[in-house]
């Protein structure tokens, strides 16, 4: 009998939260411009014009997060093991023990803790946009 573990049996959370993450991580790079097609552009191809630090991570994971799942984001979340922003944080300290990621000497789990509260951000705060809905 192998006392190796599977990938799978090593994680911590639901695969796909780890799939959601590198997801958001790419969305977040997306919508503020540091992709590398982008810094390139602007000749300033370096790891920090790259970087995303932990707040504007979870601001990514919180946007993709409701145009994925919308008034469902709670229930998805706690399905893979994930109640809180510090467990975004695991992931991605996850990700960087395992070299899928990289982090500055800035960066620590401690930015991903208590950054958000689930229920305001994915349920009280949630609003259906119906202006196209009521457009002549």
């Amino acid at each position: 009998m192998s006392t190796m573990k599977t990938a799978a049996a090593a994680l911590k959370y639901h695969p796909d939260a780890y799939r959601f993450v590198d997801q958001a991580l790419r969305f977040t790079q997306r919508q503020l411009g540091r992709t590398a097609e982008a810094i390139e552009q602007e000749r300033e191809l370096d790891e920090e014009s790259a970087h995303i630090s932990g707040p504007e991570l979870l601001d990514g994971v919180r946007e993709l997060a409701v145009q994925e799942f919308g008034l469902l984001a709670i229930p998805v979340l706690r399905y893979w093991g994930i109640r809180t922003t510090d467990d975004f944080g695991r992931i991605v300290f996850d990700f960087i023990e395992r070299g899928a990621m990289r982090k500055t000497d800035r960066d620590q789990l401690t930015d991903f803790y208590d950054v958000y509260d689930f229920e305001e951000v994915f349920d009280r705060s949630y609003r259906i946009d119906l202006s196209e809905t009521f457009a002549e």
